[in-house]
């Protein structure tokens, strides 16, 4: 059995690693191969080209190494039309995946797509692209998969594999140990984004609201994890230029361990605020954009709330801040919502909880049972054909 898979991004490789093992469990000698990072080609991947070939974020980057990606893009459709694999999957990365998949299927070779692209939110005209291009979305949310439901796109909801991981309770105090903190009067953990434009665009406001918070609690401590050297050296820039003298820790990677040693996080939004939810932190989201893109994003984009954890209640369980909201004053305030009301935080927890567990569905079983039931059905359908 063979299958083409294609990962855009690190996130992408992580949810590729976890699928590959899944259906090794049932095909230890199964063949993957096209586009994928460590932790697919730690569970037996092979890999055409470097996952660094497609993590390229940004319109200006995108057109800067469209040739590139152009020329990636056709010598794999190259490749999978003249070897046939059982199946191909795309994970994420729709602008480079929905395309290969869509002359792949062509051609009679069944596709998957795994994560869906936020077409609930924006560029609904991708529906059709959609529907042309993949068997079978695979999505990580259940509110994905009502909305392809309701547009007759064939869907199944997988959970997401964080859910599966973390577990359901955490302790505070024992991730301070591991991170050797001193004891402080309050904890909170800062996470400006894990990209340069994120932290650019909130790292001075965040670092700004710490500074407003140690007015009303001056033994807070602040903690921040940052996602490379790189930008943990932005950070420090900004740091010395806005709060050399924050009572801060910074540190590089180990965002659960500082998530969980946190009595409240302020994150940008994004995959974090899914992760904080399921360690049952209580947040603050903010999100800040250049400000050509925020002004399309206005007419284009049409949800009531843009934080994970909002749109899986499908209400405002936590503060959201876009823009010009994202002020010091309007971060702290909600942040000592949290700090001053344990009840809500009580209250908000036991919703993370119910979240989690709705998510919590075996999402690796889960979406290599569907692949493989997709190409059990292919299978049997040529065998009926050929009869």
């Amino acid at each position: 059995m063979r299958i083409g898979m294609v990962a855009g991004e690190l996130s992408g490789d992580l949810l590729g690693g976890g699928l590959i093992q899944a259906l090794r469990a049932n095909h230890p000698n199964i063949m993957v191969e096209g586009i994928g990072g460590p932790q697919m080609i730690a569970a037996g991947f092979h890999s055409h080209y470097p996952l660094e070939t497609l993590s390229v974020m940004g319109l200006v980057e995108v057109i800067k190494h469209f040739s590139q990606l152009k020329q990636c893009r056709d010598q794999l459709r190259t490749y999978f039309l003249q070897h046939p694999p059982d199946l191909f999957i795309g994970i994420d990365a729709p602008d480079f995946n929905l395309g290969l998949e869509q002359a792949l299927k062509s051609a009679g070779i069944p596709t998957v797509h795994y994560v869906s692209p936020s077409v609930w939110a924006w560029r609904h005209y991708r529906l059709r692209k959609i529907a042309r291009s993949c068997d079978l979305m695979l999505t990580l949310f259940p509110f994905e998969a009502d909305y392809y439901q309701q547009h007759a796109i064939p869907v199944r909801f997988v959970g997401h594999p964080l859910a599966d991981q973390i577990p359901l309770q955490t302790d505070p105090q024992t991730a301070r140990q591991q991170l050797n903190l001193p004891p402080a009067e309050k904890w909170v953990t800062l996470l400006p984004g894990s990209r340069r434009h994120e932290v650019l665009q909130l790292g001075i406001p965040f670092l700004q609201t710490a500074q407003w918070l140690l007015t009303h609690y001056p033994q807070m401590r602040f903690l921040v994890p940052l996602a490379s050297p790189s930008l943990k050296a932005l950070f420090c820039q900004q740091l010395a230029q806005v709060a050399p003298n924050l009572p801060i820790t910074l540190l590089i990677g180990q965002s659960h361990e500082a998530m969980v040693a946190a009595d409240v996080v302020l994150t940008a939004s994004g995959t974090a605020t899914l992760e904080a939810m399921l360690l049952k932190r209580p947040m603050v989201v903010a999100y800040r954009l250049a400000a050509v893109t925020y002004w399309l994003a206005r007419w284009l984009v049409h949800i009531p709330y843009f934080s994970l954890p909002n749109l899986l209640a499908q209400e405002q369980l936590v503060a959201e801040f876009l823009q010009d909201q994202v002020t010091p004053e309007n971060l702290g305030t909600a942040l000592l919502h949290w700090l001053e009301n344990p009840q809500a935080v009580e209250t908000l927890q036991t919703h993370f909880t119910k979240i989690q567990v709705q998510l919590r569905l075996g999402a690796n079983q889960q979406a290599a049972q569907a692949v493989l039931a997709i190409i059990n059905q292919t299978r049997i359908a040529k065998m009926a054909n050929s009869g």
